[in-house]
């Protein structure tokens, strides 16, 4: 594992704990000897973890399309920034540099890409872990859902089981060099619908 995905807010979010945890991953991506991969603005919680990260002398990548290179601020002090046509291009060219993905929180935009990865991976499109950073129970009312959706027999055990949540930085990004990718060939079958 090389480089690692981060989705979340272009906002700072309510709590200061979302900013603090950003930063936390930031720091944590680069003692794990990682390169950041995001969204390329220069603010709120995707500005937070760039900083960080730059500031622990580790490598950022990041993907904008033009349309809101200056919306979102883009990024001038990260090492890597890529400017495309459309967020179908952003969200195909982060996938395609990531090892891996994380969600911290964040809004429709953060919610989109992590379910996007997440069906790749049930459709088995990439082998990649995915995990959340549920800070201060942000995605409790999500994963209760999900687990609903298990329950109802719409979503699959195996493919709840996907999506790996922690509350620490630390603990996700070592439970992702473990990460032995699930068989996901059959995604679907009769008796399991």
């Amino acid at each position: 594992m090389k480089r690692v995905c981060v989705f979340c807010g272009s906002g700072a979010g309510r709590s200061n704990r979302f900013l603090e945890m950003a930063r936390q991953l930031g720091e944590a991506i680069v003692h794990h000897k990682l390169e950041l991969v995001y969204g390329g603005a220069a603010i709120g919680l995707m500005g937070e973890v760039a900083d960080q990260v730059l500031l622990d002398g580790g490598v950022v990548y990041g993907v904008i399309p033009k349309r809101l290179q200056d919306k979102e601020l883009a990024h001038g002090g990260i090492q890597h920034l890529e400017v495309v046509d459309s967020m179908h291009e952003r969200k195909a060219r982060m996938a395609s540099l990531s090892d891996g993905f994380i969600a911290l929180p964040g809004g429709f935009g953060t919610f989109e890409e992590l379910f996007e990865v997440l069906t790749w991976a049930q459709l088995g499109i990439h082998k990649k872990p995915i995990g959340l950073l549920n800070v201060d129970g942000y995605y409790d009312h999500l994963l209760q859902f999900l687990d609903h959706a298990a329950e109802q027999r719409l979503l699959q055990q195996r493919h709840r089981d996907l999506l790996m949540v922690e509350t620490d930085p630390h603990a996700l990004l070592r439970r992702f060099r473990v990460y032995e990718p699930k068989d996901v060939e059959r995604w679907m079958s009769l008796d399991e619908t």
